[in-house]
């Protein structure tokens, strides 16, 4: 078995957990490469054992022949793990040593109990959805897509105003902070948090809800994945911002940029009992009555 591990620093209250998780991987004598700057970190912490590993530090020592990533940290961690992955099909596992965990969904006291279900194949995999960035000038590299979503926002206190067309026929011209443009996994995240719906991982769509809009009568939508969104933007300021995931870039007003459903998905190990309806449930306190 050959495993990739992905993480960032943790508090002093998961080494336990961390140190359980590890010696669960070692006892499988499994090929462990593990992110060289977070190594660094666990070799600062005097009571952490660990067998010997190999070290990787870009995208391109992660091979299709790994069996797992895992990615430990939050959710913001695993999003940076994709980058990693790309389009190898390599299946992601998030542990949670963060806060919301929505994509790092296996939390502190589960780690023993999930590792034992993955070792004994006992997993489904689900595929998620990525949402892709095409334009003229590309800052994000060689890397433009997104797990969560891309967004459009103003660059300083003016608002901005974009025209959307979808495969050529004009969807509307919005005057707003910015555009959110979300993938199912994503509903969950920005696009929630300012007013779009939440979608099950599997409905093969794309989320267009705005950001503080102008307009009293915009609201958002939600389009079938496979269209061409043709986004043009227009403001007082030279540039404009775009985010995909965590990284933002800027953008120079009235370039053409298009946004669609990515050729390939990601690839995530959901766990027995660990489904979307139950997270929601639980993460977002979901019909929870706490008037008694």
């Amino acid at each position: 078995m050959k495993i990739a591990v992905f993480g960032r620093k943790f508090d002093k209250n998961f080494e336990a957990a961390m140190q359980v998780f590890f010696d669960k991987i070692c006892k499988q004598n499994a090929e462990i490469h593990i992110y060289e700057p977070f190594f660094k970190f666990l070799e600062t912490i005097p009571t952490f054992n660990i067998c010997t590993p190999e070290l990787f530090n870009s995208n391109n020592q992660i091979t299709k022949d790994f069996d797992f990533l895992f990615s430990l940290g939050g959710d913001g961690t695993f999003l940076e793990a994709v980058r990693y992955v790309r389009d190898s099909g390599i299946p992601i596992i998030g542990i949670n040593t963060g806060k919301l965990g929505f994509l790092a969904n296996i939390a502190q006291e589960e780690i023993e109990k999930s590792m034992d279900y993955i070792f004994a194949h006992n997993y489904t995999i689900e595929e998620r959805s990525l949402i892709a960035l095409d334009a003229s000038s590309n800052p994000f590299k060689d890397f433009p897509f997104g797990l969560n979503e891309i967004t459009i926002q103003k660059r300083e206190s003016t608002l901005i105003t974009i025209d959307i067309e979808i495969d050529g026929d004009f969807l509307s011209t919005y005057r707003t902070d910015g555009l959110i443009f979300s993938t199912p996994t994503g509903s969950t995240a920005y696009s929630m948090s300012a007013g779009g719906p939440i979608l099950a991982p599997d409905c093969n769509s794309i989320i267009i809800s705005p950001i503080a809009s102008h307009n009293l009568t915009v609201r958002p939508i939600v389009i079938t994945d496979g269209h061409k969104l043709k986004i043009k933007v227009h403001s007082l300021s030279k540039n404009f911002l775009v985010t995909i995931d965590s990284s933002a870039h800027e953008y120079l007003t009235g370039e053409p940029i298009v946004i669609k459903t990515a050729d390939f998905k990601i690839r995530m190990v959901r766990l027995p009992n660990h489904t979307f309806y139950n997270t929601i449930r639980k993460k977002l306190m979901w019909g929870a009555d706490i008037r008694n």
